[in-house]
């Protein structure tokens, strides 16, 4: 149905800081994304995912909004916006944006009068103030980004946030909060915009309660997802797909029934190893997961969140957490280029919904010598720096040229995290004539997708241990993840592989399409 194209829609994940940088500052912005949207229409996209673009302090990379109706000043304005919504529509690329319901920024204004308000007010009820146990916060939970989830004010209340002290969160059993975001919905649907990501969406709902930490799945947020499904599906095409880290997939489950979210992110298959049997267990799980209620599934190998395939595929423990970034681990780059160039074209291959982060087309590794004093994450500051944080995965990406900032920017702007020398030989520039790059892999590969695949249903093909194999409408895909050659089935075409055929047989760690 064509007002269901995110079924089977391949969608770009842009992070704006990095993406682009149009007027020279070192920063990327909504100039840099217009002038580069080509690349992306010849990259084969349907549509295109920004991280939040809103006025912020910048205290977790834009996560902490000021203004939810507004473009922050470092990316444009809320004209140029609209202008690239209108060009990204006439190159047939759609937009999907990030609402942050969970927490907002203490600078919004709505904090900002909570504080001045006092305890009791209307305002602070809004938030969650809470007076605290002597001098002590009101419980003993954690951030999720280390140390404590309160912080104390000078009236003595404490309020709680969940990431960092500069993200306060709201109060969602508050009817103003509730109708806030509802405007907010709408005043983007109305400029244009075809779907809305929501962060962080299963931790709305708190129990201060409870002794232990109460905080991810409360069954109240759902009556909010019904409400935004309703908003949503009163436009034309429009979807919600939401962030849930969730290792119960029957609760995961109930945010995809039919009146609340369309699709969410599949974190499952993002987190195996790469190994045969784990990878098919997470497309069995998933597939189980959401036919019976008839949303379309989603593959992801990589977001701004997590470690880049190229590095995690390429160490000895190949699998996602955030846990990899606490400590150095030995990696083989050249195995992990191999690994995850079979792993974009098996997620290609898989029926529903793809995305694709930003450099993941140019197989960017992660940057993991990024000096102390340049880091930015709050995640490192807070823990100390034992854990190294996102920045790893957050470098602007390298367009063109020898040397950086290799047309991230054409100003005197030092791009805002420093790129390694050696990508020179990875830019978009250096890949694109290049027939055995992983750029020229990503745009074959979504082609193809787009003309034999998108949504629909897969069947397993009988296939040796270590190797897996289904057909999906009349293409076979094949992804060999066994230390030695094998065999393809008998076959009229190959139509791609992720690395040159071995005398006719698929190589160790490389995936084909076959029909």
């Amino acid at each position: 149905m064509a007002d269901e194209w995110w079924r089977g829609a391949a969608i770009y994940q842009v992070y704006l800081r990095s993406f682009a940088d149009g007027d020279g500052d070192g920063i990327g912005d909504l100039a840099g994304l217009r002038e580069r949207l080509p690349y992306l229409a010849e990259l084969g996209v349907d549509a295109i995912w920004l991280n939040p673009w809103y006025p912020s302090p910048m205290a977790d990379g834009g996560y902490d909004v000021a203004d939810y109706r507004a473009i922050d000043p470092a990316f444009g304005t809320l004209a140029e916006a609209e202008a690239y919504i209108a060009e990204a529509h006439a190159l047939n690329i759609r937009t999907i944006i990030d609402i942050v319901p969970n927490h907002g920024s203490d600078q919004q204004d709505w904090f900002v009068q909570a504080l001045q308000a006092g305890p009791g007010s209307p305002e602070r009820d809004r938030f969650l103030f809470r007076p605290g146990r002597g001098d002590q916060p009101p419980n003993d939970w954690q951030s999720i980004f280390n140390g404590p989830a309160w912080t104390q004010v000078e009236d003595g209340e404490w309020y709680l946030h969940l990431f960092a002290p500069e993200q306060p969160d709201f109060n969602w059993r508050n009817p103003e909060v509730v109708e806030e975001f509802h405007d907010i919905l709408r005043f983007w649907l109305d400029r244009g915009v075809d779907g809305i990501r929501i962060d962080s969406a299963a931790v709305l709902f708190k129990d201060l309660d409870s002794v232990e930490e109460s905080y991810t799945d409360h069954d109240e947020v759902h009556e909010v997802y019904r409400g935004w499904r309703q908003i949503t599906d009163s436009y034309d095409g429009r979807f919600l797909v939401g962030e849930m880290w969730m290792p119960d997939q029957e609760r995961f489950a109930l945010y995809l029934r039919p009146d609340e979210m369309h699709t969410a992110f599949n974190f499952d298959f993002l987190s195996r190893p790469w190994e045969a049997d784990e990878l098919k267990a997470s497309i069995d799980l998933t597939l189980s997961t959401h036919v019976p209620i008839g949303a379309p599934p989603t593959w992801v190998l990589s977001n701004h969140d997590v470690t880049r395939p190229v590095t995690k595929y390429g160490r000895p423990d190949t699998s996602f957490s955030h846990q990899d970034r606490k400590h150095g681990m030995h990696t083989d780059l050249v195995l992990g280029e191999r690994r995850a160039r079979a792993a974009a074209l098996l997620a290609m291959a898989l029926p529903g919904g793809l995305y694709v982060y930003q450099g993941e087309e140019l197989g960017l590794p992660e940057v993991e010598d990024l000096p102390d004093d340049l880091r930015q994450d709050p995640i490192f500051t807070r823990s100390g720096g034992t854990d190294r944080g996102r920045d790893g995965c957050r470098v602007p990406l390298p367009w063109s040229g020898k040397e950086p900032p290799f047309g991230f920017n054409t100003g005197t702007g030092t791009p805002w995290l420093p790129q390694p020398a050696d990508w020179k030989n990875l830019t978009a520039e250096s890949q694109s004539d290049d027939q055995n790059s992983m750029l020229t892999l990503y745009r074959t590969g979504l082609r193809l997708r787009r003309t034999y695949l998108g949504d629909g249903t897969l069947t397993w093909l009988d296939s040796q241990p270590g190797v897996l194999a289904f057909r999906r409408n009349n293409l076979t895909c094949i992804t060999n993840l066994t230390p030695e050659s094998v065999e393809l089935p008998p076959h009229e075409e190959v139509l791609l592989t992720s690395t040159p055929l071995d005398d006719g047989s698929l190589a160790s760690d490389s995936t084909a399409w076959i029909r």
